[in-house]
């Protein structure tokens, strides 16, 4: 399975994620921000080869439906409801991410 995490700049909460699940047996990972700024900005590419996806906002789920509608066709958009409140790689957020992630993982 592949598993994509969205934020807005790719610079804190999407790569955390990335980090912490990239060795998880059964899934490939890969974390984009929708900013023009991200590091890693979203492309229909990477809508088109996530089978699920994670966003850490609802306004994530708005932006991403707004400009990728046509690639979100049996894709799965699980919104974290994590806020922009933390630095890479934080305990909190590690610790958050392994609460909130897992249920929607095979």
């Amino acid at each position: 399975m592949r598993v994509l995490f969205v934020c807005s700049r790719n610079r804190l909460r999407s790569p955390t994620a990335e980090a912490v699940f990239r060795d998880r047996p059964g899934i490939e990972v890969a974390s984009v921000g929708l900013k023009p700024d991200a590091e890693e900005v979203a492309t229909p590419e990477d809508i088109a080869w996530a089978d699920l996806i994670f966003v850490m906002e609802a306004s994530h789920k708005r932006e991403l439906t707004r400009r990728f509608q046509r690639y979100l066709r049996d894709k799965r958009v699980v919104v974290l409801a994590i806020r922009d409140d933390y630095d890479y790689l934080q305990p909190e957020l590690v610790d958050l991410l392994q609460r909130v992630v897992p249920p929607h993982l095979p």
